[in-house]
């Protein structure tokens, strides 16, 4: 066995990374058709998600097939090798097994135990055995990946140390509160009618949501999934279907918005969202800075209020960097004035010392234009002036008082991958947006269940069975060809008995002949079992070069079995 998995996941790569290097149907497809028509790989499986890309094969080469399979990944992905190196993982033979179950039972998810998963294996096969290019070895693995996921979630209580995507996704648009609270007698936006966003609707749907609104590129499938909805014994929601240009229209109606599409671009950005907001609040949706008015009436006040008041004296200041008695008078609270024309340096050297009193000498850098970028500077140390009524003295500032931000009136799901809707959407206000990225930092402290020990045995004793089974599979072919060599000895025996005894009636003929067959298995019924059982240990892989070499077997006989059974695996359908 020379299983070799080259990927990459949430685990081991940034989303940002993960959103450039996700493959559509199609370049999966071609993945699998160069994998196999490379040199080092025999047979090649895909197992694309939303937050993983893993490639696996048969090769007969370790570090030839590393090279290939790393160099087809970024090639099919779009983003070039020395940048998707840092990020990608290698298992090789027990540690790729122990890996595949181990995803298989959701130990290796964003969120711990969700099932999702096993329907993702299990289309990754049946694309691979489409193709012809799964063989014996991946039939057998992700069919024995698929049983081991089943069996963790029978046999443990794995599913409640996580969520499904969806429902995790949906838990965090509730911020703590029941998810059925939080949604019962909302109307529900669901872009995309895929696997994901089904389960998304559905979800909505048992949530208790009143009206789900489903939009797709292909309207006959909204319609579908709009059809099901609605006709759900165990729901009383009502679902239609719309096209995708309907989009802007409905997400002004709509409380929650759930995105999963193949697309390739965004299909919600933070200009659309912002609109939308406008449209249904008609008030500002810019999150304001820390300390600036930013458009809201009631900082507007304070600020002119502030501005009426009279300043205090700057007094002496000594060794302050920023010369407030060159400063014109009457400068404005927000104090633009006193800091107008300073560049970044010199800010940076007045926050020091009105941090510590110690002044920072650090030249201006070349070149570096003023005042404008410096605005962002420049900006900070005005809001801290609106709040003390001058430029710092020699003490630490007090904090700034943030500008409360409105409580959410649109909830934003996107599953996506890459994303659907623009990250920038956070920044709104009156938004919540929940995405893998969040998802991911959400559910990186989440507990661990005792379900996950139990878990992690089962997967270490079905690694070990299966590595015993594939071990003890890698003689048979010698084992058969031993037999085949052993009934070509016997027939030709037969042969020339009859050429000496010609008057041999039928009878004895045949009493000969299983005579001479019986004699022939029990030679070599132990030595053959025997070499099984030590083939399936550890280390038992030359027992079969030893049979080879003992009998003087012809490597193009055990080779043309192997091949056999092989060609047989190749079309064989899923568990």
């Amino acid at each position: 066995m020379s299983l070799l998995v080259v990927g990459l996941s949430h685990r081991s790569a940034p989303v940002s990374v993960l959103e450039r290097a996700s493959l559509n149907a199609d370049a999966q497809l071609k993945l699998l058709q160069d994998t196999v028509a490379a040199e080092p790989a025999a047979e090649a499986a895909v197992l694309a998600t939303c937050n993983r890309i893993e490639l696996y094969a048969d090769v007969d080469k370790f570090h030839a097939g590393v090279a290939e399979l790393s160099t087809l990944l970024a090639q099919h992905s779009g983003v070039g090798l020395e940048e998707l190196t840092p990020h990608l993982y290698v298992h090789y033979e027990d540690r790729a097994v122990h890996h595949l179950f181990s995803v298989a039972c959701g130990l290796d998810s964003m969120v711990v135990g969700e099932g999702q998963i096993l329907g993702q294996i299990k289309d990754s096969l049946a694309r691979a055995q489409d193709l012809h290019t799964a063989g014996r070895l991946l039939n057998d693995l992700f069919q024995q990946a698929l049983r081991v996921g089943k069996r963790a979630h029978s046999e443990t209580g794995i599913d409640r140390a996580g969520q499904s995507l969806v429902t995790f996704g949906l838990e965090q648009l509730a911020a703590g509160a029941d998810v059925r609270t939080w949604a019962r007698g909302r109307k529900a936006l669901v872009i995309g009618a895929g696997s994901m966003s089904s389960l998304a609707a559905a979800t909505l749907a048992r949530a208790g949501v009143a009206e789900i609104v489903v939009a797709n590129r292909t309207f006959e499938r909204a319609e579908r999934l709009a059809q099901i909805l609605s006709e759900g014994d165990d729901t009383d929601v009502v679902a239609r279907a719309v096209p995708m240009d309907a989009v802007p229209a409905e997400l002004t109606r709509a409380d929650v918005a759930v995105s999963c599409t193949g697309a390739t671009g965004l299909v919600l950005t933070a200009g659309a969202v912002a609109a939308t907001m406008e449209g249904r609040a008609g008030a500002p949706v810019a999150e304001p800075a820390a300390g600036r008015p930013a458009g809201n009436p009631a900082v507007a006040t304070v600020v002119r209020e502030a501005a009426e008041t009279p300043l205090p004296a700057a007094g002496g200041d000594e060794n302050c960097p920023l010369d407030l008695s060159a400063a014109q008078s009457g400068f404005s609270v927000m104090g633009e004035a006193a800091v107008a024309g300073m560049d970044a340096a010199t800010l940076e050297q007045h926050g020091a010392w009105a941090a510590s009193g110690t002044t920072v000498d650090r030249p201006r850098e070349a070149g570096r234009p003023n005042p404008e970028a410096d605005a962002e500077l420049i900006s900070a140390l005005a809001a801290t002036a609106t709040r003390v009524g001058r430029v710092p003295e020699r003490r630490r500032p007090e904090p700034v008082a943030e500008v409360p931000r409105p409580q959410p009136v649109l909830f934003l799901l996107d599953l996506a991958m890459p994303r659907d809707i623009d990250a920038a959407v956070h920044r709104l206000a009156g938004v919540r947006l929940v995405d893998i990225e969040s998802l991911a930092d959400a559910s990186a402290d989440a507990p661990m269940a005792a379900d996950v020990d139990m878990v992690r045995r089962i997967v270490a004793d079905e690694v070990a069975a299966f590595g015993a089974a594939q071990r003890a599979a890698h003689i048979t072919p010698t084992v058969v060809a031993l037999r085949s060599m052993a009934a070509d000895v016997v027939a030709g025996e037969i042969a020339r008995l009859e050429g000496r005894l010609p008057g041999l009636d039928d009878k004895h003929r045949a009493e000969i002949t299983q005579t001479v067959k019986r004699v022939v298995d029990k030679l070599l019924h132990a030595p053959t079992v025997r070499v099984k059982q030590l083939a399936a240990e550890p280390g038992g892989a030359g027992y079969a070069d030893a049979l080879r070499t003992l009998f003087d077997l012809d490597p193009e006989t055990v080779a043309s079995v192997s091949r056999a059974e092989n060609s047989t695996e190749k079309n064989r359908g899923p568990a």
